[in-house]
């Protein structure tokens, strides 16, 4: 299923013992939709598409700004007023001809989620709107297909991997609620150092290989959270909402 070009190209993972052939051959197989072309998403596609998943659909609706360039790093000054998605997608086949990356530039919403969703083996959401991570969830449920949810403000980040349609496994309302009219707070509110913004989505990237791979202690069910301004870092167990209206309603 590799080719000679392939097996060249990832010798370094596929000598892995825990990955291996084997799960080379999963993540050239895999679908991922990225959810944002931002601060999260520009390095999570920069690794998955080096990592060599098959397919990435990226998703996002925005227009690069000059204040993206100091955590965003696909984007240049020449691509400012360009389709975040579009860049971002010739960028993850400029990485890797391997890979077929298409561009949805469109915002996702109740209506759009399941043709945009359907087929992906996962779903990495690095959105800053908060209606939009909860449609998300949503249809992650109801399309029965793993997401793995990622955030950062300020010099803090957090990576969580939920599977809410599974007996005993929550979705992310089950930690945030459903009321999309609840506040939330977004870089442009709450600062983000950049370098952050790279460490997070990279964490979040090397999660979907784990995920999609099959290999180590996947993150279902867990928080990981750091904090750069002292630099800690934990897991935390998220709860299971037995009267959550998404994955138990």
């Amino acid at each position: 299923m590799l080719s000679d070009a392939e097996l060249d190209r990832y010798a370094r993972q596929i000598i892995l013992p825990a990955f291996g052939g084997a799960g080379q051959a999963r993540l050239k197989n895999a679908h991922v939709a990225v959810i944002g072309a931002g601060g999260i998403g520009c390095p999570a596609i920069t690794y998955l598409a080096a990592a060599g998943v098959g397919s990435l659909t990226i998703i996002d609706d925005d227009v690069v700004e000059l204040s993206n360039l100091q955590r965003q790093p696909l984007f240049t000054d020449g691509d400012i007023g360009a389709r975040k998605a579009v860049v971002a997608a010739a960028a993850a086949r400029q990485i890797n001809p391997h890979v077929k990356a298409i561009a949805a530039a469109q915002r996702l919403d109740d209506q759009n989620s399941t043709p945009l969703l359907t087929g992906a083996s996962l779903i990495l959401d690095g959105c800053d709107n908060f209606g939009t991570r909860l449609a998300v969830n949503r249809a992650a449920v109801a399309l029965q297909i793993p997401l793995l949810s990622a955030a950062i403000g300020a010099f803090e980040g957090q990576v969580a991997l939920y599977e809410g349609w599974r007996a005993g496994s929550p979705c992310y309302a089950c930690l945030v609620g459903d009321n999309p009219n609840q506040e939330g707070l977004n870089c442009a509110e709450t600062g983000v150092m950049g370098a952050l913004a790279g460490m997070i989505g990279t964490m979040a990237a090397l999660e979907a290989v784990r995920a999609l791979a099959g290999w180590g202690a996947a993150l279902t069910g867990r928080l990981a959270i750091v904090d750069m301004l002292d630099r800690r870092w934990r897991e935390v167990a998220i709860a299971e909402d037995p009267e959550c209206p998404i994955c138990r309603g």
